[in-house]
Parts: structure tokens; C-alpha cells; sequence
């Protein structure tokens, strides 16, 4: 018997008003927006930090090689700058234990920085910024003075990383 009133007080009730598809649209639209913004949040913290890894790995790269070389240097390095004041190059040269000369150029080529040593030439850093207040070198009062700056990704995946390295030669090398 309480299923037959319960049959009566249901019947005019054909589907979902109006009101009840708004809200319901309204929930499933927030609770989407809430799933997509944390999706794109991870994956852009995921870029950036991506990014940021690899910029220090190339300026640690880069500082560790050069700061390698110039420990061994005897006399003044070799640094050639274009006319815009960015660095070209520079040449570190020492004589080794058993009288040997030794001789490294280091070459800067867009955004990449190879190491030459006579044997081998290689790459040992790249997205390097060319800016002459970005990545400089200066050898004043027997101290190499190496400052890198690597850039990488662009817009809001943009990071950047600088180190100012400063060498001074091993004495008697």
C-alpha cells in the first residue's frame, strides 16, 4: 500500500528541472577546473624544476672544467673578447710535470661552450647567455675570475643559474 502512495505522489515527476542540470553543470565544472589546474601545476613545476637541475648541472660543468685548468696555469691566460665585449675564448697554458707544454682553449659558439685540448674537442656546456654581464672572464692580481650564467627554457619555464668561480693557480705550477 505504501508503494502505491509513494506511485502517486511520483507520477507528474517526468526528469530533472532545470535548476537541479544547472547545479549539477556548475559542480562537475568546478570540480574539472580544480582537476586541470592541478594537472597543469605539476607539470609546469615539473618543467621548471627540470630546467632549473639542468642549469646547474651545465654551470657547475662548466665551472668545474675551467676551474680544473686554470689551477694549472703559468702566467696569464689568453682571453679574447669580441667587439660587443662577450667572450670569444680563452686559452689556459702550463707546462707539466715532465717539462710537456699543455695548452686548453675553451671556445664559446652561440650558447655552448667546447673545450679544445689538442686531443680531443668537446662540448662541456650548453644554453649558456652570451650577455657580457652574464658570462664573463677576468684575470686580475693572479685570480681567474669565471662567472657563468645558464639560461634555459623561456616564458614562465624560463630558469636561470649563475656562479662566479675564482681560480687562484697552484703556486710553483
Amino acid at each position: 500500500m505504501m508503494n502505491h502512495k509513494l506511485g502517486i505522489i511520483n507520477k507528474n515527476q517526468l526528469g530533472f528541472t532545470l535548476l537541479e542540470v544547472l547545479a549539477a553543470l556548475a559542480i562537475s565544472g568546478m570540480v574539472s577546473t580544480g582537476i586541470t589546474m592541478t594537472l597543469y601545476q605539476v607539470v609546469t613545476g615539473s618543467t621548471r624544476t627540470s630546467n632549473h637541475m639542468n642549469a646547474i648541472r651545465q654551470v657547475q660543468n662548466a665551472g668545474y672544467w675551467v676551474s680544473r685548468d686554470a689551477q694549472l696555469i703559468q702566467g696569464e691566460p689568453d682571453i679574447v673578447k669580441d667587439g660587443d665585449d662577450q667572450l670569444e675564448s680563452i686559452t689556459l697554458t702550463w707546462t707539466d710535470w715532465g717539462g710537456m707544454p699543455n695548452t686548453v682553449i675553451y671556445t664559446f659558439e652561440d650558447t655552448e661552450l667546447w673545450r679544445d685540448d689538442g686531443v680531443q674537442q668537446a662540448r662541456i656546456a650548453q644554453f649558456i647567455n652570451p650577455a657580457p654581464t652574464k658570462t664573463m672572464c677576468d684575470f686580475t692580481d693572479g685570480v681567474l675570475t669565471f662567472t657563468v650564467t645558464v639560461t634555459i627554457g623561456s616564458g614562465s619555464q624560463e630558469q636561470s643559474e649563475t656562479r662566479v668561480y675564482r681560480v687562484v693557480p697552484r703556486p710553483g705550477s
